[in-house]
């Protein structure tokens, strides 16, 4: 069932949604060379708690962290861990804030020191899905406008699309209905209505698509090895376009 949320519910939404922008806006500058994992998402769990938020994902089904970590070839879902970020790798920070009973949900791609020509041009090709996915995200258009336009985008330059994980709906839950794919046909798929929340969150591949899944039943990583990025913010569906309910300052020059 998809929920409708009014404007009130989407200014709440906003609440939890400037918690998340302003975590991964103060982790531009902490994330570099010399850090675990396991530091970023105690950074990330601290920005949380003292904004006034919950962060949900600590428990969900079982995941035992305030964030995602996940680091190069790792697709999603990576656990926070001893492993110390190095020069050149590429590492997404993935969250979910409670803040007056509405959620905000956003995943963040940054680079850790110089970084290759490799990762900076999946970087930036990555980025770009999530904002043409988002400009399709307008009444009357479908589901399949937003996904095709993402992948046609990824692949014409070379990359692939995970299939695998998809965007979702979100408001009092973390995940509600619809899943929102980011690949398929236009003009297919449920049409958008206002007052519809939702996520986008292109995962982009250097290699094949499929993912193969880690010993802790969670870490998603890519089947041959390749580099994996991804961006996601939580955008409502209004008469007057697409609100993005986690953007951050200045997120358009920040790679």
């Amino acid at each position: 069932m998809i929920y409708i949320k009014s404007k009130n519910d989407i200014e709440r939404m906003k609440k939890a949604g400037n918690i998340v922008a302003t975590m991964h806006e103060a982790l531009r500058d902490y994330i570099k060379p010399g850090i675990s994992t396991l530091e970023v998402n105690e950074f990330c769990e601290n920005h949380i708690r003292k904004s006034g938020g919950k962060p949900v994902q600590i428990g969900y089904h079982g995941f035992p962290y305030a964030t995602c970590t996940s680091v190069n070839d790792e697709i999603c879902h990576g656990f926070p861990t001893e492993y110390i970020l190095k020069a050149g790798d590429l590492i997404t920070v993935d969250t979910v804030v409670e803040y007056d009973g509405f959620m905000g949900d956003s995943a963040w791609s940054y680079h850790v020191g110089e970084a290759s020509e490799k990762v900076m041009d999946l970087m930036k090709t990555t980025k770009e899905c999530l904002y043409i996915g988002i400009e399709k995200a307008i009444i009357g258009n479908r589901l399949g406008d937003i996904g095709h336009a993402i992948q046609e985008h990824a692949e014409g330059k070379g990359y692939s699309v995970v299939r695998e994980f998809t965007g979702h709906g979100i408001g009092k839950d973390m995940h509600e209905d619809p899943m929102v794919p980011h690949f398929g046909k236009p003009g297919r798929g449920i049409r958008l209505e206002e007052g519809m929340v939702i996520t986008i969150e292109p995962m982009i591949n250097t290699g094949k698509w499929k993912s193969v899944i880690d010993d802790n039943n969670w870490t998603a990583r890519t089947i041959d090895g390749g580099l994996s990025c991804q961006y996601e913010h939580t955008l409502a569906i209004t008469a007057e376009g697409p609100i993005i309910l986690t953007k951050q300052k200045g997120e358009e020059d920040y790679l």
